[in-house]
């Protein structure tokens, strides 16, 4: 537990960092409790394998409703109160790996529930949501069981909410925070599109950080 206990504390630091400063950091130092990187490249390989999967659904909502740019939706996007599930404290300079990976895990809890809306919308590719939403369950389940099994105390913070001005609804497969209440079928496309775009960036940044934890 000491070499884990030292390999924390010096996260913090390093998680601040910019990304492309961390390449620098030297790997003696943090070679770290062997669990502990254990519990890093399994999430790892995960978190990898459903950013493929964000990947293919978003692929599938550009070719069936040629909904592909961002920049061109943002103006529905702001009538739509499209909830993004934060992980600043995977940023903060008081970093702790308790608040960073306690925030991955209820933001996967958050996604689990908003794929309901992108199911709805996709009908025929039912497996694929299905599996994804699976795979986001089980990963923000992993990560309770592993923090627990590391000793590491789990937080709850509040989940995302969507815009205050957006009529919402909860869907019965759903799971924390309502969903917005789509008021048109395009609107529904939208929002599914902006579901997968948010969860894509949740992601990504979850995955950089156990990419540059696992490499030190």
């Amino acid at each position: 537990m000491c070499s884990l206990t030292r390999t924390l504390a010096l996260l913090g630091t390093l998680l601040w960092a910019p990304w492309w400063a961390l390449d620098g950091a030297p790997l003696g130092e943090l070679s770290g409790d062997q669990d502990f990187q254990l519990f890093l490249h399994k999430n790892l390989e995960f978190t990898r394998k459903i950013k493929g999967d964000v990947a293919a659904l978003q692929r599938v909502v550009c070719d069936t409703f040629q909904l592909c740019k961002e920049e061109e939706l943002l103006l529905v996007r702001q009538d739509l109160g499209i909830p993004q599930a934060p992980l600043e404290q995977c940023h903060r300079p008081t970093f702790q790996p308790e608040s960073c990976f306690s925030q991955i895990r209820d933001g996967l809890r958050t996604y689990h529930g908003s794929l309901a809306a992108v199911l709805e919308l996709l009908p025929g590719h039912s497996r694929l949501v299905e599996t994804l939403q699976l795979d986001a369950a089980n990963l923000s389940s992993n990560i309770q069981q592993q923090m627990e099994d590391l000793g590491l105390a789990t937080v709850t913070y509040p989940t995302a909410t969507p815009h205050p001005t957006a009529t919402t609804t909860t869907h019965p497969t759903a799971g924390p925070g309502p969903l917005p209440a789509f008021s048109s079928r395009f609107h529904h496309q939208v929002g599914g599109f902006f579901i997968l775009a948010n969860f894509q960036r949740f992601l990504e940044t979850a995955y950089r950080a156990l990419r540059h934890l696992a490499r030190l």
